[in-house]
């Protein structure tokens, strides 16, 4: 007999309409595969009058988000209305009450996931995350169920679809980053306000949890590393094609020797990977195992059908495990089974091969004071050409280095830029070869 599953919703923007219209079509193959009839009973949002005649007449539509926690036939809750206030309390008091959640918030579960999955373990509940991160794309379910057999060894992904669309528009087009972004904001693959995206932040949130899941670390914003791309200069594109490499922004985490690395930058790919042409708004992460090796996972990271596919997956495991026992439930994704905590990487630490834009005088001696720089601080060069400057002002050295430590390339950055030859800022970014 197909068990029902009545389902409480806050918010009905983009994510949650989309969710909402996919259990309305796919309604019975949804009910197939989960061995549950799971339909939205009600919807909170802060405008009822414009979602009412975007549902059925059975779905009863509100503003308070306290009748969904307080409504005994509901199961689970659906958070899509973003934001860190009111979806925390929201959350918290839907766990409270023994419900299992569903959410897509990244921001949240970042900043307060520690005390989210603590509650929900103390409560036998679920907290169900897939649509938080890269949309359409199974990358949460991949590292807990597909790859759970693996020691992972590092992910990196391109998991903002705005920042992915400019980077690629500005190498297809030679265009400037702020013309770009215009013309994103103008397609609605950028907001108004694209802070969020264009620094880092929103990059940040998604790796974070990766990281969370694949190594057992607590969420920790404070030891996320973030560079943004909203002061990448077209000829650095220009320049990383020509040199063989393109140019995303990338979230990686790393299990090193020295602690987990977590850091958001953009960074130079070689062509030849599956990771570098990825274009346009699509999302992509790399995974690699131990077993497995490197596994790709591509997909749609946005939009109202896509991410409510995700929420919906989590919708039908929770509806498979709803009739099991608590102790019998699979472990919240941020706890390790043995109890340890890994410890966190210095930024300083961590190892890389990069590249160096360092416009320069055009004089006999400035190519060996500069090399001289590399050498004291043991960076040893993979290769170096010279270009000559657009406005005429010296020329520019394009400087390709093997591995070295973030913190002596850093001190090397620091020496160079006080040179009176250096007639300019340097520009410095990191290769990642993804082996």
């Amino acid at each position: 007999m197909t068990k029902a599953i009545k389902i409480g919703m806050a918010g009905f923007g983009n994510v949650g309409k989309g969710t909402y219209d996919v259990l309305q079509k796919n309604k019975d193959l949804i009910a197939q595969r989960s061995g549950a009839d799971i339909s939205v009973k009600r919807v909170v949002v802060r405008k009822p009058e414009r979602v009412i005649p975007l549902v059925s007449e059975d779905v009863i539509v509100g503003h308070d988000w306290k009748d969904i926690i307080n409504d005994p036939e509901i199961d689970v809750v659906v958070e899509v209305m973003g934001g860190i206030e009111p979806a925390r309390s929201f959350i918290m008091e839907a766990i409270n009450k023994g419900k299992h959640v569903v959410t897509a918030n990244k921001a949240l579960l970042a900043e307060c996931g520690n005390e989210i999955f603590a509650a929900a373990q103390k409560a036998g509940v679920n907290v169900a995350f897939e649509a938080a991160v890269a949309g359409s794309i199974p990358i949460v379910k991949a590292l807990r169920e597909g790859l759970a057999a693996n020691d992972i060894k590092w992910i990196a992904g391109i998991i903002n679809g705005t920042c992915n669309f400019i980077l690629s528009t500005m190498r297809d087009t030679g265009r400037a980053f702020d013309d770009v972004l215009a013309e994103a904001q103008k397609l609605g693959y950028a907001e108004a306000d694209p802070t969020f995206d264009i620094e880092g932040i929103d990059t940040a949130h998604k790796i974070m949890l990766l990281s969370s899941i694949a190594f057992g670390v607590p969420v920790n914003m404070q030891k996320v590393h973030i560079e943004g791309i909203s002061k990448l200069e077209a000829k650095d594109i220009k320049f990383a094609e020509e040199l063989g490499y393109r140019i995303k922004l990338l979230g990686i985490t790393k299990n090193q020797d020295y602690g987990v690395e977590v850091r958001v930058h953009p960074a130079l790919v070689p062509n030849r990977r599956l990771l570098a042409n990825v274009e346009g708004a699509m999302n992509a992460v790399v995974v690699k195992g131990d077993a497995a090796e490197s596994s790709l996972y591509y997909g749609k990271g946005a939009g109202g059908e896509p991410t409510g596919s995700a929420v919906i997956a989590d919708l039908v495991d929770i509806a498979r495990t709803l009739n099991v026992d608590v102790s019998e439930r699979p472990k919240m994704p941020t706890l390790r089974h043995s109890g340890e905590q890994l410890p966190w990487a210095d930024f300083g630490d961590i190892v890389a091969s990069y590249y160096m834009r360092i416009p320069v005088e055009d004089r006999p001696g400035v190519l060996a004071e500069i090399t001289r720089i590399i050498a004291d601080n043991n960076i040893s060069i993979e290769s170096l050409i010279q270009k000559e400057s657009l406005d005429n002002k010296g020329t520019e050295v394009i400087m390709m280095t093997h591995s070295a430590k973030e913190a002596a390339v850093q001190k090397a950055i620091r020496t160079m830029q006080a040179l009176s030859s250096v007639n300019g800022p340097i520009v410095l970014l990191r290769k990642e070869e993804l082996v």
